[in-house]
């Protein structure tokens, strides 16, 4: 709303029109001061539910940095370790964030409060005790006039010359008090352009420039985030892939076979053992006793010939594998391979659950999904294998490379059966053409893990399985890579062939990852148990599947490097034994707790843009602190670019008062890997390979001090003596310091834009005051 002004000559006329306006003056006033305390209620508001946020957002990061994880088994995988510690990252960022919060709560009240409640008065106060001095003398003066204008004119001369004196001299008390009245108004009706809109800017500034510490903070916790999550998908692709083989030994475990098979108890009772007599086959009933240490089955017959004594038979198990139906007419039916007889020996059990008992004690085997499969030797890497593997991979590079989920998606049963049945018949082997429409990928794919599931050693053989372990389970990453490669060139010559063939197949198909989504920690997943499966099977040795699936990710990552060349020594060097002491996780960049400046008078000194005169360090006038410096947080992400123009090209930046900032070291998250920004020094990290960046050039953000310094003036103006409205002997608000306080704060934070618009708008206000 405009108003007229208000002319000082309109005082002496004290015209109904001026008394209107005047009015209208009044209710602005009293208008602006419920404004005004609604403001300072409000911001009040603000303040406290800020620190009441704060206050329980810090509860709630100190609830978080006091749980600890533990979990099962002898070795932790680097993502378990990140995820144990991830809490410790997630507290120490909360406090980081809520300690800048608490800074701003702490300044708030001088910001925002305390200016507007000084306005309100030195300003409305003062104007109101004018206003009370105006409407006295008013009073005072139209009452004289009354009386004066009362008095007979036969009084006598010196009567109506006292009367004269006496009421020009309230109507100059009068025109006085108006005249101060109404320059009142002016002042306070001018100043409250700035002195109420300034502290609401500084305050405002001083959240957004909270805010710019946020972001950074937020960019810096980027790459931790994303290797958080890489660990906990990771962690989650562990879990699925060991839970179906846990659940799958829990059920197991609740049967009594499994006593027999844990702790090696002989395993004895009634067997019908098929043999060729004279008449023909026949069906002999023996007392057996099996032994699981020496692999030992005892047979003593039950039904004793009167001619001859027969004593107990003992035969030494090379196999056990379960008889299948419609090959026999026989129920519960299992043949045993042994080294004293050429052929197998067909046993009948008494019931199912106890043949059953006997197959687990003498680790037997179900057959192949009625494949052709049934000798021993054609479970092992010969020929028909290595060209059932080699038809598998071409079909699967030639159709599903990028076929999503491949590998991870299961084909038909009855098609993975059809599929054995018709490659491996005995009488004509391999003759299966995988191009045809009878094949998709899912049953190409579930064929070739299931024959390599099915032969009677791992792929990466028993005897190294506890080897290949321990180098999964190091604490330096070098070591495992040659611990890996010197025992891949321990494996069996047909081993390490197949292997590097199908290592190579998953390097192929793990390249087209952007659509087949099969990176190689989801292609270890798949293939770890496949490649590596204990040789008992234990919790232990589930909870250790995981480490297997390092093993083969470590072969697929480093694929040219492992089958390219032998590894430098012939003899592996000592594996480590597994680690004690929890390794180094990913982190957010700790640092140690910051040491601040102490704010003392004698610090005190004049800064005018930002840079420090010297000038004023005698001591003479009172001026401003220094500030608080913030240490600049390292980057953990290339920055450089932007990084470079803000920094200054010396080692050592000044802050916004001229002081040189005070710097709190950091160390960098070991999983940052960025390009070294300007000025900085880079070394060669531990024997984990990574490359650390140090840098030597640090940035600082100004924390809000007591005062700040006083803003330079945009032009120079001649001084002007002290009013009653204004006693302090500067021509510079205090609010309006601390904006400029702000402004510089901001310039060290945010884009070199925001300081070319800056000057922009100076410039503008320069021109407004021509």
């Amino acid at each position: 709303m405009v108003h007229p002004p208000l002319e000082f000559s309109d005082c002496y006329l004290d015209s109904p029109d001026f008394r209107e306006t005047l009015k209208c003056y009044e209710l602005e006033l009293e208008r602006t001061n419920k404004f005004l305390k609604e403001v300072i209620k409000d911001g009040n508001s603000v303040i406290t539910a800020i620190k009441g946020y704060s206050l329980a957002v810090q509860k709630f990061s100190q609830t978080l940095s006091v749980f600890q994880f533990d979990f099962i088994g002898d070795s932790l995988t680097d993502d378990e370790i990140n995820i144990a510690q991830s809490f410790q990252e997630f507290a120490g960022l909360l406090q980081e964030v809520e300690h800048d919060r608490m800074m701003l709560v702490q300044n708030a009240s001088d910001l925002l409060i305390k200016p507007l409640e000084k306005f309100r008065k030195e300003q409305i106060g003062v104007t109101k005790e004018k206003k009370k001095k105006f409407d006295k003398e008013s009073e005072k003066y139209y009452s004289q006039l009354d009386k004066h204008l009362n008095l007979s004119a036969k009084k006598r001369e010196t009567q109506l010359q006292e009367a004269d004196e006496l009421l020009e001299k309230e109507r100059a008390n009068f025109y006085e008090s108006s005249v101060e009245y109404v320059y009142q108004i002016h002042q306070v009706q001018d100043r409250k352009k700035f002195d109420v809109v300034e502290p609401v800017l500084a305050f405002l500034h001083s959240i957004l420039t909270l805010n710019n510490l946020t972001v950074e903070m937020t960019q810096d916790f980027m790459p931790y985030k994303q290797e958080l999550q890489l660990s906990l998908q990771n962690t989650r692709n562990h879990y699925e892939s060991t839970c179906e083989e846990l659940e799958e030994l829990m059920k197991r475990m609740k049967r009594p076979s499994q006593i027999y098979k844990m702790h090696n108890f002989p395993m004895e009772g009634y067997l019908y053992c098929q043999e060729k007599r004279a008449l023909g086959m026949t069906w002999v009933k023996y007392y057996c006793k099996y032994q699981k240490e020496g692999r030992v089955l005892v047979m003593v017959p039950c039904e004793q010939k009167t001619t001859t004594k027969q004593g107990p038979t003992q035969l030494t198990l090379k196999s056990c594998i379960r008889r299948k139906t419609e090959s026999i007419d026989k129920r519960f039916c299992f043949d045993v391979e042994t080294i004293e007889r050429n052929t197998p020996v067909t046993f009948q059990a008494l019931s199912e659950g106890d043949r059953k008992l006997w197959m687990e004690a003498m680790d037997g085997k179900e057959p192949i999904y009625h494949s052709p499969i049934h000798k021993q030797a054609e479970m092992e890497l010969n020929e028909t294998g290595f060209k059932f593997v080699r038809k598998c991979i071409n079909y699967i590079e030639t159709e599903g490379a990028t076929q999503e989920g491949v590998y991870r998606t299961v084909g038909s049963n009855i098609q993975v059966q059809k599929l054995l049945n018709a490659f491996f018949d005995p009488a004509n082997p391999g003759d299966v053409d995988l191009h045809s429409s009878d094949w998709d990928v899912k049953t190409v794919t579930s064929a070739l893990k299931f024959y390599l599931r099915s032969l009677s050693e791992p792929l990466m053989t028993y005897s190294l399985h506890r080897d290949l372990m321990c180098a999964a389970k190091s604490d330096n990453l070098d070591i495992r890579l040659s611990e890996i490669h010197s025992l891949t060139y321990k494996l069996p010559e047909k081993n390490r062939e197949m292997l590097e063939m199908l290592i190579k197949h998953l390097v192929n198909v793990c390249s087209h990852s952007d659509e087949n989504l099969m990176t190689p920690s989801n292609m270890a997943v798949i293939f770890g148990p496949t490649l590596m499966r204990a040789k008992e099977e234990t919790v232990a040795a589930m909870l250790d599947i995981k480490f297997q699936n390092i093993v083969v990710e470590i072969l697929i990552e480093h694929c040219k490097k492992i089958f390219s060349h032998m590894p430098e020594d012939s003899i592996a060097p000592p594996v480590p034994p597994p680690r004690i002491n929890p390794r180094k996780p990913i982190t957010i960049s700790k640092r140690p707790a910051r040491v601040y400046q102490a704010l003392s008078h004698e610090l005190y000194q004049h800064t005018e843009n930002g840079q420090s005169d010297n000038s004023n360090m005698d001591g003479e006038n009172p001026v401003s602190p220094t500030p608080i410096q913030r240490p600049k947080r390292q980057a953990l992400v290339p920055r450089g670019a932007i990084r470079q123009d803000r920094q200054p090209e010396s080692d050592t930046s000044s802050a916004g008062n001229g002081e040189p900032g005070i710097y709190v070291s950091r160390v960098p998250s070991f999983q940052g890997k960025k390009t070294p920004a300007k000025g900085a020094t880079t070394k060669e990290g531990d024997s984990d390979g990574l490359t650390r960046t140090r840098s030597t050039e640090k940035q600082q953000i100004c924390r809000p001090p007591v005062r700040p310094p006083e803003p330079p003036s945009r032009c120079p103006a001649p001084q002007k003596p002290p009013t009653a409205a204004s006693s302090e002997g500067t021509t510079t608000s205090y609010v309006a310091s601390k904006t400029k306080f702000f402004e510089n704060a901001s310039r060290q934070v945010g884009s070199p834009a925001g300081s070319s618009s800056t000057s922009a708008v100076t410039t503008v206000k320069k021109e407004e005051f021509k």
